[in-house]
């Protein structure tokens, strides 16, 4: 299998974040992906090539133009306001206000933006463009005839929606690489999001649509981040409606819980048949993990990787959330050994 792999993530390097009342260092740094990509290597998972570069047309073909072009404008006009200092949201759009986008900087991070844990940086446009070319490189290997590969990447980018970010997230590098496999030849997509927190941008792309499958695992709603999406009865709308499956699950499931989720997941793709898979990979069901409740362990993720491999079809991982980070490169390159061994029988 091989892993698609940008230098440039290095460039999103948060000073902090609010978390819990408190302005703390960053959990999404750039060691996450350093420690997977030395796993990667120490286990010989595969070659690891550079992306190719596939500028902004993949890019609109998600995400709205207005909102591109604030991402990748941010900066200047933060750093003419207030100087060298992380960009942070001051407020946000509640229940009886207009949606009308400011001018100033500080009320255009409020408009696009959904939380204050993500701060948009000197280098944050540079490492997410960069992402997406990983997560396009994938998409473009699978599409090739590749059966499986790994975009390993961050930013990640299942909280991004069609023009708003947060949760760690500028830019859907999962919606961005199933959107270019559709372009590429396949009719049908899944989307299979395993990381612990809902992919409130995945599910918001692509609600209305019949071309794509979202089937999401992640804790409920009710407890967790990012709380307003992600319930069971959100099955889409349109044509849409019943492409889309939410199993959330409470505060402390382990495997007897996830498990069976699994199966559900797996259940629900194998009967749309789609053509190819994206998987946004998040490890951050770990039991050691310090934002989330989940209790698995380092061999959980070699059985999901191996109930991914079931349903015998091309499949890209793309790398999400994960922030026990000395842990991360195991349960990483646990699923994707996991998905090679059980593909291979």
């Amino acid at each position: 299998m091989k892993t698609v792999y940008s230098e440039d993530h290095r460039l999103q390097h948060g000073r902090a974040e609010l978390n819990d009342g408190q302005l703390v260092p960053c959990f999404e740094m750039p060691r996450r992906a350093e420690i997977v990509l030395a796993r990667v290597r120490s286990e010989r998972l595969g070659p690891v090539v550079a992306p190719e570069r596939f500028g902004r047309a993949p890019l609109e073909a998600v995400h709205r133009k207005p909102f591109l072009d604030f991402l990748a404008g941010a900066w200047a006009q933060w750093i003419a306001a207030h100087g060298d200092c992380d960009a942070l949201p001051l407020n946000w759009l509640a229940r009886g206000m207009r949606p009308i986008e400011p001018e100033t900087i500080d009320g255009r991070l409020s408009f696009y933006s959904f939380d204050a844990a993500t701060p948009i940086t000197a280098g944050t446009w540079a490492a997410a463009t960069a992402a997406a070319d990983c997560a396009l490189t994938g998409a473009k290997l699978v599409a090739g005839g590749e059966g499986a590969a790994f975009a390993l990447v961050r930013p990640p980018g299942h909280h991004a929606g069609s023009d708003f970010y947060g949760g760690y997230c500028f830019l859907n590098n999962a919606a961005i690489a199933a959107e270019a496999l559709r372009k590429q030849g396949a009719k049908r997509v899944a989307i299979l999001d395993v990381d612990y927190h809902h992919g409130n941008g995945t599910q918001e792309i692509f609600y209305r649509r019949d071309d794509m499958l979202t089937v999401s695992i992640h804790a409920d709603p009710k407890q967790e981040f990012p709380f307003f999406l992600g319930h069971a009865d959100e099955t889409g709308e349109g044509k849409g409606e019943g492409f889309h499956l939410n199993l959330p699950l409470r505060w402390g499931a382990d495997w007897s819980h996830y498990g069976m989720a699994i199966e559900a997941m797996m259940r629900r793709t194998r009967d749309y048949a789609p053509d190819a898979i994206v998987v946004s990979l998040g490890c951050d069901t770990f039991k050691d993990d310090p934002i989330s409740k989940f209790k698995l362990t380092h061999e959980d993720f070699t059985r999901i990787g191996a109930a991914i491999a079931g349903a015998g079809k091309p499949t890209l991982f793309v790398m999400e959330g994960g922030y026990a980070v000395e842990a991360l490169g195991v349960n990483m390159v646990n699923v994707l050994t996991g998905f090679e061994a059980a593909r291979r029988r």
